[in-house]
């Protein structure tokens, strides 16, 4: 699927990125920044939205009238282009379309990146074509200690570009495209089998399930295949494949979809009919639902004298999984695990779902450079390292060299589910390789590179990369900003809710989905439970960006010592109109900041000295206030102003300050401003954060 820049698609419309901006957000498209990609539904959509527009201020004008208002927008557009410059001194939009129509002189050099996230000061040099050492020397002299290998933040960056002249854009890393950039050629895509995951309450018969599905499997041939396993089985039905990773349990499960691999395409939710919904069957369906993929749900043990599979779809539809023939679209099969009773209307039932939801989700390019993530890791005596890989994209071979996050190796062997040697892995299917460096951990990716020594290379890098994260994160606690989730036009809140006794439970969750909210503000409650906060819960909250709340319950110290690791709150109550009062003040914090300019200092330019290689540096007499390194300065003369820019450089004498106050006097120069006269005043201003009340 090819896609367009926002800018590209705003001068094709004659309009600008601004408004088109806008325009996404009213129709609920979100968009960063005018560098950001659009797919071709979505443009060709906002062009039949302006096509339609144009059509109904076209309708009932006179074709003189249609010429005079096109002459008078034409007319219209310099000046307010002009006006914008003028304002802005040429905003990054404007470079943008400059760039692309020529209008920009080469003498400029005005370039445009797009920065991977994780990104090193040293891959930004090599994207920008300059030594590291300059990076590192401008951000020192803007007061930023960075080593070569330190991760970039936005921050950074502006720095960077205001002194480098370049534009930045964040590339975002999708399904369809390679790690580089590279968009996969949607042709040589071609179907792979679904992965999924069984999920349940304990002694609901999950094993039993997973031990059915592989005796009626056409694939599974030998019966000692059965208890070897390496983590994964694939089976075979109507010659299509499935393959089931082996219960993980919700712990696993989270802990995977934490570390950011979305390895299940589909879950199965088991559930007895003999016992109905249970409080792990709850675990499972909040994180299958926070893994956002489809859930099947397998009525188990409907043999057993007592069996209600009415009751089971009747409990689960208080939890969004409404039965298809009760108009829902939650597909729910009556199985016996033991008998072996509708386990192929289970399989057909997967398949069906793979075939209708996840369509253009379950694709692969079975020619690629293999991608992947491994689901289970040990450290064999007579084999060494050894890991088990579910393939996503691309053709995993013998002999390839590969790169798992801080480990690396060449794939010197490659069993399959059954334990047979093989020689490649296909997208879909599991593997367990031989040949790593060291054990890597479950939910790591796994890609294939050029050659051992660029797989260990990367390995290093990333080390590195994360020494340095640990050390900078170390104690590091969540705030606000990092926790809420942008819903339409709302920030909602994730909550994790635990407490003693479930009247407690309920009358807490009741209370917090009624207390008072700002209107842009509201909360979610992903999960609840009974009894003391647990490790999972502390990785569901990592996973899904939430806080846990518990009602006279406690973590044990291990659990937090873990949130502490991870940057999880938790906050605990015995009082509840005391956790209601701490969260109305909390949502109150999370409105969005109203940006408010605030005034700090006037000062007069007394005499002007020209500095070769800096530029005109202004002799100032601070009359009130105080000249601060961090403020912007509007350059007023005659009471018009004549530009609007930040502090270059500010010192007192020859020594570099931070800040001048009233009555002394000082030099400074401005950035990307050299027409400075005397007499100029200097009205420095800052830009400060309020949050309504």
């Amino acid at each position: 699927m090819s896609k367009i820049r926002v800018y590209k698609l705003a001068r094709e419309l004659g309009v600008s990125s601004k408004e088109l901006m806008h325009k996404l957000d009213e129709l609920g498209v979100n968009v960063k920044s005018h560098m950001s990609t659009l797919d071709d539904e979505t443009a060709d959509a906002i062009r039949e939205i302006y096509g339609e527009e144009e059509e109904m201020v076209v309708e009932g004008m006179t074709a003189e009238e249609l010429k005079e208002e096109k002459k008078t927008h034409a007319d219209e557009k310099p000046a307010e282009i002009v006006e914008e410059r003028e304002a802005a001194q040429i905003a990054n939009e404007d470079v943008v379309e400059e760039v692309e129509e020529g209008e920009i002189s080469e003498d400029e050099d005005i370039k445009i990146i797009e920065v991977p996230r994780g990104a090193t000061l040293s891959d930004v040099a090599e994207l920008l074509g300059v030594s590291t050492t300059e990076l590192v020397k401008e951000l020192f002299m803007k007061g930023i200690m960075a080593k070569p290998t330190a991760e970039v933040d936005d921050n950074m960056l502006e720095i960077l570009s205001e002194a480098f002249s370049f534009l930045y854009e964040w590339q975002e890393e999708t399904e369809e495209e390679e790690e580089e950039g590279e968009v996969v050629d949607r042709s040589k895509l071609k179907p792979r089998p679904p992965v999924v995951t069984v999920m349940g309450h304990v002694d609901h018969g999950k094993t039993t399930l997973l031990d059915a599905i592989r005796g009626t499997s056409v694939a599974a041939r030998e019966a000692g295949g059965i208890t070897q396993s390496i983590g994964a089985s694939v089976v075979e039905i109507n010659g299509r494949k499935i393959t089931f990773i082996d219960t993980p349990g919700h712990e696993a499960f989270t802990a995977m979809r934490a570390r950011g691999a979305q390895v299940t395409d589909i879950v199965i939710l088991v559930v007895a009919a003999t016992e109905g919904v249970k409080p792990q069957t709850i675990e499972a369906i909040n994180h299958a639902k926070a893994a956002g993929v489809p859930i099947v749900v397998a009525v188990n043990k409907i043999d057993v004298p007592g069996a209600n599979p009415d009751v089971v779809k009747q409990q689960l539809s208080q939890y969004d999984l409404l039965p298809e023939e009760w108009g829902g679209t939650t597909p729910y099969v009556n199985v016996s695990a033991l008998k072996k009773i509708g386990i192929e209307d289970l399989l057909e039932t997967v398949l069906l779902v793979a075939d209708i939801e996840l369509e253009d989700k379950l694709l692969a390019n079975y020619d690629a450079p293999a991608k992947g993530y491994i689901i289970e890791s040990k450290l064999d005596k007579g084999r060494g390292p050894v890991a088990t890989v579910i393939v996503k994209d691309g053709t995993l071979r013998k002999g390839d060299a590969v790169v798992i996050e801080t480990v690396y190796g060449k794939v010197r062997a490659i069993f399959d589910d059954k334990r047979r040697q093989i020689k490649e892995v296909t997208p879909g299917l599991p593997g367990e390789i031989m040949g790593l460096s060291d054990v890597p951990a479950a939910g790591a990716k796994l890609k294939v590179v050029e050659s051992e020594r660029v797989a260990r290379e990367l390995a290093e890098k990333e080390l590195e990369k994360r020494k340095e994260k640990e050390q900078k994160e170390r104690q590091k606690v969540l705030t606000l900003e990092d926790l809420y989730v942008n819903q339409g036009d709302k920030q909602v809140l994730n909550i994790i809710l635990r407490a003693d006794t479930d009247g407690s439970l309920e009358a807490v969750k009741g209370a917090l989905y009624k207390m008072k909210k700002p209107e842009d503000v509201d909360i979610n409650i992903i999960h609840t439970g009974i009894g003391a906060i647990t490790e999972n819960d502390v990785m569901l909250a990592e996973a899904s960006k939430a806080i846990i709340l518990g009602f006279n319950v406690r973590p044990p110290g291990k659990v937090q010592k873990m949130a502490q690791s991870k940057g999880i709150i938790i906050k605990t109550y015995r009082i509840i109109y005391q956790l209601l009062e701490e969260m109305e003040a909390m949502l109150k914090g999370m409105l969005q900041p109203k940006e408010v300019e605030k005034v700090i200092g006037h000062a007069e330019v007394r005499k002007t000295f020209r500095v070769p290689k800096v530029g005109t540096v202004a002799g100032l007499y601070v009359t009130d206030g105080k000249m601060t390194r961090n403020a912007r300065i509007r350059v007023i003369r005659d009471g018009v102003i004549v530009a609007d820019t930040r502090v270059a450089s500010l010192k007192r004498f020859k020594e570099d300050v931070r800040e001048v106050a009233a009555g002394y006097e000082c030099g400074m120069g401005l950035e990307k401003f050299n027409d400075i006269k005397e007499g100029d005043v200097f009205e420095a201003y800052i830009i400060e954060q309020v949050r309504e009340e």
